[in-house]
């Protein structure tokens, strides 16, 4: 599997999505996905479903030392109290003793951000996370954290797909050695039907999902994390990685419009992630 280098740790490029995923389903998919060879498994406390991920890591022979396991707290525990409870309460569901990313999944308009990201930076100094981060942060934040209250940001978690550049985004986190780690990469399924995208898994003896994964997965500094319940679409998603797309394929991609956003904000108003 190939990685990324973040804050010391080597992240696999693909890994497993589990938003909307619960209970049997998120088990057995976890399951499935560290069988066939995913060692990086996302999760968080509002999907509801890290009982379900610790489930399948207690089950799996996979040791846990071998797996790269994401998650969250949500926007409206940010308060260091309320970031202490609700890690603590993750580590309980999903049965481990560690988190590898742990992750602020939202940013709040009322948050202390130095005082959120302060208590990140204890909870890993602590052993509790290997690396801390955030998601859906726009550049002012994103470098308001970096630059200002200079906290270890390990990655930044968007929306980004081909329907949707990141082209202020992922330059300056490019800039930052920052991992941009792409939620949605398939736009919610969306991309699978596509005609230009078709076209060049025709060539490529491929999917549209594929070649949508694969145009992500080429690009220095992206990781991305799509959602695969069953053992087809984690296969197909896996050998996204064996692609190799040319200079027309990236062209005609280009073309594509890069202004479609799919995840709607946990609040209003909306922050603007581009």
């Amino acid at each position: 599997m190939q990685t990324i280098q973040t804050q010391g740790l080597n992240v696999p490029r693909l890994g497993l999505g589990t938003f909307k995923l619960q209970g049997k389903d998120c088990h057995e998919a976890v399951l499935s996905a560290l069988a066939m060879g995913y060692r990086h498994i996302d999760t968080a406390e509002m999907y509801a479903n890290e009982d379900a991920v610790g489930d399948a890591l207690e089950d799996t022979d996979v040791p846990r030392d071998q797996i790269h396991l994401t998650t969250k707290v949500w926007w409206q525990n940010l308060a260091p109290d309320a970031i202490r409870k609700a890690f603590e309460t993750s580590l309980t569901r999903l049965k481990t003793d560690y988190v590898d990313f742990y992750l602020i999944h939202w940013p709040a308009p009322d948050m202390n951000l130095a005082s959120a990201l302060e208590t990140l930076m204890r909870i890993r100094d602590e052993g509790g996370a290997r690396a801390i981060g955030v998601c859906n942060f726009p550049v002012a934040l994103l470098k308001q954290a970096i630059e200002e209250i200079k906290a270890p940001i390990a990655c930044n978690q968007v929306e980004y797909h081909v329907l949707l550049g990141q082209k202020t985004l992922l330059p300056f986190m490019q800039g930052k050695s920052v991992p941009l780690t792409a939620y949605a990469p398939l736009a919610q399924g969306r991309l699978a039907a596509m005609p230009e995208l078709q076209q060049i898994a025709d060539k490529h003896d491929a999917t549209a999902a594929q070649i949508a994964l694969a145009w992500l997965l080429e690009q220095d500094c992206v990781m991305a994390i799509p959602k695969a319940r069953s053992e087809a679409s984690q296969r197909s998603n896996l050998d996204a990685l064996k692609i190799r797309l040319d200079q027309d394929d990236r062209a005609l991609i280009a073309k594509l419009p890069k202004d479609q956003r799919f995840v709607k904000p946990a609040f209003s108003p909306e922050w603007d992630v581009e």
